[in-house]
């Protein structure tokens, strides 16, 4: 099937056949009909299946101009990243369409979002804190808004995103048509449909864990952090294969650790991203991997959700994700296009079970290849590598009642003394020898009678 079969208008065509897209993708293909009938979509999608597509070409195919300076489209992601890559897809389907797009995302220059959304928008791609933001300042009106897309909404669900996702379905408007994304389908994403939609259509590409045809997977069993580091740079060094690498590591710490190790070797081809950088250094880290001058990205989980590159050779699990279904979006960076990629994952004895998580998840068992003869194995352990010394704990015995004396003791003499307060009538009668009230007056008379 190509796209030519498909009910989109020339301007559409004519962008996708610049961009060298021909066939569309199962998502895209199974998607298409049912979001163009009017329906509530629920598309569940592995990173690399072309599901951005899914929902934008017949979003925009339905589009029609408006003097309404409020969007018509709204598309909510997770990331700043994700929300600049679906803005540079939108930008790209419509070169021959008057549509003005816009992205807003937090940590982006407030007063500039506020100027875009004043002078007008037809499609907005936003993160859920920033668009609520918007609309909290009067800046921006949902009362437009026809089509409503929510994607990746499991990963949004996981970073706590909820609550403002309730707020701003609670103030679109009812008639409009809602198209949700997910890679998983969780409870959570179970919940917010039966509250907020009706009756979506399911559609799904391909089922949760099925590993793409496209990658073949590899594994390796390594002891630790440094050794996986060792065989890291091992594999740089001498596979030329290795033209474009995306690297993930589980957290922001151990991603500057293997930048940091890498960068000595492979100056001026390696970066690295993660929440802790700067939204500058990340987008220049990633065009610079786009454009081939970098050949080595460092990722964490969450960040990497907003990357969509063509041409990655390999992806590198430096850690087995704890996660099964962040291992199949991990391995899916690569083998896109009907591209062949290679998906190599580092396996200590401490994430075997995750390993059986993924494999179990997959119904595919994840080759172990035997590590080169040449590997340093390194004894050096990160903190959390270090076994925990088990102190055994020693209860002492409470004496019983009996072998316990008094609770008190005698006091002292000095301590025996007891306090008497003094009044100042007293006080008066000791110093004068008379009394000093009618009442002792007469009391002393009777004394002397």
């Amino acid at each position: 099937m190509t796209f030519d079969e498909l009910n989109l208008n020339k301007p559409l065509l004519k962008a996708l056949e610049e961009l060298g897209f021909e066939h569309p993708t199962t998502i895209q293909q199974k998607a298409f009909s049912v979001i163009m009938s009017g329906q509530d979509v629920l598309g569940i999608a592995q990173t690399g299946t072309g599901k951005t597509f899914a929902y934008l070409l017949p979003a925009l195919r339905q589009w029609t101009f408006s003097k309404e300076r409020f969007p018509q489209i709204l598309i909510i992601v997770p990331t700043r990243e994700l929300v600049v890559q679906v803005v540079s897809d939108v930008e790209k389907l419509t070169k021959y369409m008057n549509v003005v797009v816009g992205g807003a995302y937090g940590g982006g220059n407030m007063r500039l979002q506020l100027e875009m959304v004043y002078a007008g928008l037809d499609v907005l791609v936003a993160t859920p804190g920033r668009l609520y933001d918007l609309v909290l300042k009067g800046a921006l009106k949902l009362k437009s808004i026809k089509k409503l897309v929510i994607d990746e909404v499991d990963e949004m669900l996981n970073l706590g995103f909820r609550p403002q996702l309730t707020r701003i379905l609670d103030i679109l408007p009812p008639k409009r048509q809602n198209l949700l994304f997910s890679a998983t389908m969780t409870e959570d994403v179970e919940e917010l449909m039966d509250i907020f939609f009706r009756n979506p259509v399911k559609i799904e590409a391909a089922p949760t864990g099925t590993p793409l045809e496209n990658i073949e997977q590899i594994g390796y069993n390594i002891p630790n952090f440094y050794t996986k580091i060792n065989l890291l740079e091992l594999l740089l060094s001498e596979d030329k294969s290795m033209t474009k690498v995306l690297v993930f590591a589980e957290t922001k710490h151990l991603a500057d650790l293997i930048y940091e190790r890498l960068s000595l070797k492979f100056p001026d081809k390696i970066g690295v991203i993660h929440s802790n950088k700067s939204q500058n250094t990340r987008f220049n880290a990633v065009n610079r991997f786009k454009d081939n001058t970098f050949t080595i990205l460092i990722a964490t989980d969450l960040i990497a959700r907003g990357i969509d590159i063509s041409e990655v050779t390999h992806v590198i699990n430096l850690d087995t994700p704890d996660i099964a279904e962040n291992y199949i979006h991990r391995i899916g960076r690569t083998g896109r296009a009907d591209k062949k990629g290679i998906a190599i994952t580092f396996i200590s004895k401490k994430e075997k079970e995750f390993q059986k998580a993924i494999e179990k998840l997959m119904k595919f068992k994840i080759p172990i290849h035997p590590t080169p003869e040449n590997l340093e194995i390194s004894d050096v352990l990160l903190e959390i590598e270090k076994d925990k010394v088990e102190m055994k704990l020693i209860e002492v015995r409470r004496p019983k009642k009996e072998d316990v004396g008094a609770s008190h003791h005698e006091k002292s003499e000095k301590n025996k003394k007891v306090n008497h307060s003094v009044t100042r009538a007293d006080t008066m009668k000791a110093k004068y020898k008379k009394p000093i009230t009618r009442g002792d007056k007469n009391q002393n008379r009777k004394k002397k009678k």
